[in-house]
């Protein structure tokens, strides 16, 4: 690449192609060229090979730009749809629509309509407002709709997923599904759950004791086949507890899990036997840290 050809911002770039800047990140951002780590957008390593470039200004500061004559197939063309548009595909309304892509995580409640989170940029959420009444909308790529992840959640609303099949019928071959079968789920805990543990029963009567609406072993919301112990949607938190095995293979399932936790940035609380007898010191304090009130 020569040092002189000429470089461009993401504004000059939107400007190039005809569509507004927030589409044009959105469109870079499906394409694996850009990714968000906290507010700041950064470069992924397909876009410095397309030529993605920081620089600094004196005005501006930080930011990416791009070689003006790089080349992006069908910009403009991706299609955007709202949560009515999706719910017309699976017979939903547009508000259990949005609570689909709450639970996800992608999605968040407002005082009036909906926000898109930063999970939810990264499946090409686009923030957007009504005109008129300026409430918060969100416009994702049509392609959502072939979301795994997505699909999976309609698929459990709906009762149609795999979950939903006799235990005969799943077909389950990896460590996650090999560990869930060799801890059989038999302690019932007060709420009717059926846990994998004395441990996991006490957190589950203390959750429903507390009133905190929660989740026991929900799928997480990624494409990497993975559950979790606890999940609370109210804060987005989730809950792992940590036995006391020290075998290798469980070992390499809780490093795993840890790892998935914290690629995702995921709020996560971890427990440890010794804690499951101070739940009522611990748990509150842990839970407020992401908005949920315990009692």
């Amino acid at each position: 690449m020569s040092s002189e050809e000429k470089r461009i911002s993401t504004t000059a770039l939107a400007k190039k192609f005809s569509v507004p800047v927030r589409e044009m990140f959105a469109q870079l951002l499906q394409r694996g060229l850009i990714e968000k780590k906290g507010d700041l957008w950064s470069l992924t390593n397909q876009g410095v090979s397309v030529g993605g470039k920081f620089v600094t200004s004196p005005q501006y500061g930080k930011y990416i730009t791009w070689p003006e004559d790089l080349k992006l197939n069908d910009v403009g063309k991706m299609k955007l749809i709202t949560a009515t548009g999706i719910g017309k595909q699976f017979n939903l309304s547009a508000n259990k629509v949005n609570y689909i892509f709450s639970e996800l995580g992608w999605a968040q409640k407002v005082l009036k309509g909906w926000r898109v989170t930063l999970p939810g940029e990264k499946h090409g959420g686009l923030q957007d407002e009504d005109k008129k009444s300026g409430i918060p909308y969100i416009r994702w790529p049509e392609s959502i709709i072939d979301s795994k992840i997505f699909l999976r959640s309609i698929h459990d609303i709906q009762g149609t997923g795999k979950d939903q099949q006799e235990p005969s019928a799943q077909v389950e071959n990896n460590e996650e599904e090999d560990f869930r079968h060799k801890f059989i789920a038999k302690h019932r805990a007060t709420d009717g759950h059926f846990v994998r543990s004395k441990a996991e029963m006490i957190i589950d009567n203390w959750l429903y004791m507390a009133e905190i609406v929660h989740a026991y072993e929900r799928k997480l919301p990624i494409e990497e086949d993975m559950y979790c112990d606890f999940y609370i949607p109210t804060g987005k938190v989730y809950i792992e507890f940590w036995g006391l095995e020290n075998n290798e293979k469980y070992l390499i399932r809780k490093k795993a899990k840890r790892e998935l936790y914290n690629k995702y940035n995921f709020n996560l609380i971890d427990l440890e036997e010794k804690d499951v007898l101070n739940l009522d010191d611990m748990l509150p304090k842990l839970l407020l840290k992401f908005n949920v009130q315990a009692y």
